[in-house]
């Protein structure tokens, strides 16, 4: 019916309905998630925005601030700088012979950033340089070796091309090759003592090469260019090149000739006398040229490896020592210069004397005698000497040591000159002054006593012993300092008197040579015992000096051996030197 059903209630929804109700229901959580998802994906955006806005602003910064910088940066990386070694000069002797002169080498070094196969290069340079290929790959491994290491120094050039050519075959990479100087001594151990030697970097460290070292070294120039990824300069790729300047030539006053005659007397004499220390030195009296010098051991500047630790210096310059008899020339001549004595003038000599609790006596036993002076220095008598001087007072002899330079250095152009050494006058008791009358109790070197046997030689004038004589390329002679020590003429003719006839009559006659006045003095020093104190016993320091008189030479020659056992005799020595030397300069009598 109609109506019954007109007013029935409404209906449950049915499921599907409700489902779609929660379904409409659940929209709105998934449109907040949505809004939240716009909030992080802005703030990415404007986070990006910020950095790229950043990023911008820096690669702005960079390429117009800062951009100096970099490109500073950029270019050092592909620019450098080779040094470019000065040439040392020459050394040449008297007569132009090569002493000392430079060889172009190369040194090589590698750069491990470019080394593409360390273990094959090692090999290599093993191969062509000597040593082992651990040693190179150790020093191609090293941690402080990060972009460069010398593998090795002044190698020679065909040894160097050997190499490059091995290298280059076998496609091996990061080794390289500068310009160097090696410096070679054609004549080995002849005058090595006096030229001396240079360090690797072509630095001298002793003799003449030290002496000279600024003249000789000249100064080292540069080279900047570009270089390729490998670091090999690009051809044309100059940047800046400043010249070196090689260094000056120098002739030394030395004649090799005679340098290696005297070495080889000295070596054979000392030999002979069973001792392996020994000096010599060969001087122009009246220039100070010096034309050879040397001590034992000798040095081979091309051999240093095997050098004797005594060898490098000339112990003629370098070391003082107690001369012995040959300083009673000295006061020989001061008593001749004060007039106290003449060569005639006699004193009585007992066969000893005592002073301050000592005895002196002569080296060799003699009774009691009255002696002249020209007697006393013919016998090298030490009581004689002493007493002689006593009586005219020890102070002129103090003077005139002062004065003849025995107490300081004679100026010569060589590294370490000793000056000797000398008490003052004050603290001269009586026993000093009679030691000192005989050469003990005072030291002075072999030169300073060449120096003074030739200020008599050339007439009372001193020269300074030197062995610089010539810049060859400017021909510039240095000017070197004389003295007049001496103008009693006649004293100086009495001097050389009495040296004449210590080698006629005295203790000097091995050195005569026939035919010329060889004028000269023997001397047989004490050695002090540092240990014990005093005096070593029946051990001595063996000494002759002299000159040729009325000859058309100047030359004065000192000649020593130390730590002679015995009372011997070095005359032979100076005998063999000055017999090759009239030889070879045609001395002949005047």
């Amino acid at each position: 019916m109609t109506g019954h059903g007109g007013s029935k209630r409404p209906s449950r929804p049915s499921r599907t309905g409700r489902a779609s109700a929660r379904s409409f229901a659940t929209q709105r959580p998934p449109r907040q998630a949505s809004f939240n998802m716009s909030r992080r994906t802005f703030a990415a955006f404007g986070a990006f925005s910020v950095a790229s806005v950043l990023f911008t602003g820096r690669v702005a910064f960079l390429q117009t601030v800062d951009s100096e910088r970099y490109i500073a940066r950029a270019e050092a990386s592909r620019e450098r700088r080779y040094p470019v070694p000065a040439k040392r000069g020459t050394i040449y002797d008297r007569n132009g012979i090569v002493l000392a002169t430079s060889t172009e080498t190369r040194n090589i070094y590698a750069d491990p950033r470019f080394v593409n196969d360390i273990t094959a290069v090692s090999v290599k340079l093993a191969r062509h340089l000597g040593d082992t290929a651990q040693d190179y790959e150790k020093l191609i491994r090293n941690p402080s070796s990060e972009s460069f290491v010398y593998l090795k120094r002044q190698v020679d050039m065909n040894v160097v091309e050997e190499l490059k050519t091995d290298l280059t075959e076998s496609k091996l990479e990061g080794v390289f090759y500068e310009q160097s100087y090696r410096r070679d001594y054609p004549n080995g151990e002849i005058a090595g003592q006096v030229i001396g030697v240079c360090d690797v970097d072509g630095n001298g460290l002793t003799g003449l090469e030290l002496c000279y070292d600024e003249q000789l070294k000249g100064t080292d120039g540069s080279y900047w260019g570009e270089v390729g990824y490998k670091g090999t300069p690009i051809p044309d790729g100059v940047i800046e090149k400043i010249d070196a300047v090689d260094g000056a030539d120098i002739m030394c006053t030395l004649d090799v000739r005679m340098q290696a005659a005297v070495e080889t007397a000295l070596a054979q004499g000392c030999e002979n006398l069973q001792t392996k220390d020994g000096s010599a030195v060969l001087m122009d009296a009246a220039t100070g040229e010096i034309f050879a010098i040397c001590s034992l051991p000798f040095m081979d500047p091309n051999d240093l490896a095997h050098a004797d630790k005594e060898s490098p210096t000339i112990k003629a310059v370098t070391q003082a020592y107690e001369p012995g008899s040959v300083f009673k020339t000295v006061a020989a001549l001061t008593l001749l210069e004060t007039g106290t004595m003449t060569p005639q003038s006699e004193i009585y000599c007992p066969e000893t004397i005592d002073a301050d609790e000592y005895t002196v006596k002569d080296s060799h036993d003699r009774p009691a005698a009255t002696m002249t002076l020209r007697e006393i220095l013919n016998q090298s008598s030490n009581v004689g000497i002493s007493l002689s001087v006593e009586q005219m007072g020890f102070r002129p002899l103090y003077n005139n040591i002062i004065k003849f330079g025995l107490n300081e250095t004679t100026g010569i152009d060589y590294p370490g000159e000793s000056k000797g050494y000398m008490a003052e006058f004050k603290n001269w008791s009586r026993i000093a002054g009679y030691n000192i009358c005989f050469g003990q109790g005072i030291s002075c070197t072999p030169l300073q006593l060449t120096r003074f046997y030739a200020m008599i030689a050339n007439d009372g004038v001193a020269t300074t012993p030197h062995l610089l004589m010539e810049y060859p390329k400017t021909q510039e002679r240095p000017e070197y300092p004389t003295e007049v020590m001496v103008t009693d003429q006649e004293a100086l003719a009495n001097i050389k008197s009495m040296l004449r006839t210590v080698v006629t009559d005295g203790t000097g006659k091995v050195t005569n040579i026939d035919g010329f006045d060889v004028c000269g003095k023997t001397s047989t020093a004490e050695i002090a015992d540092p240990e014990k104190g005093g005096y070593k016993k029946e051990v001595y320091n063996l000494a002759f000096a002299g000159f040729i008189d009325n000859s058309t030479s100047n030359l004065v020659c000192f000649v020593g051996a130390n730590n002679v056992y015995g009372m011997r005799n070095t005359g032979e020595i100076f005998k063999d030197i000055m017999t090759t030397a009239i030889d070879q300069y045609s001395i002949t009598p005047e």
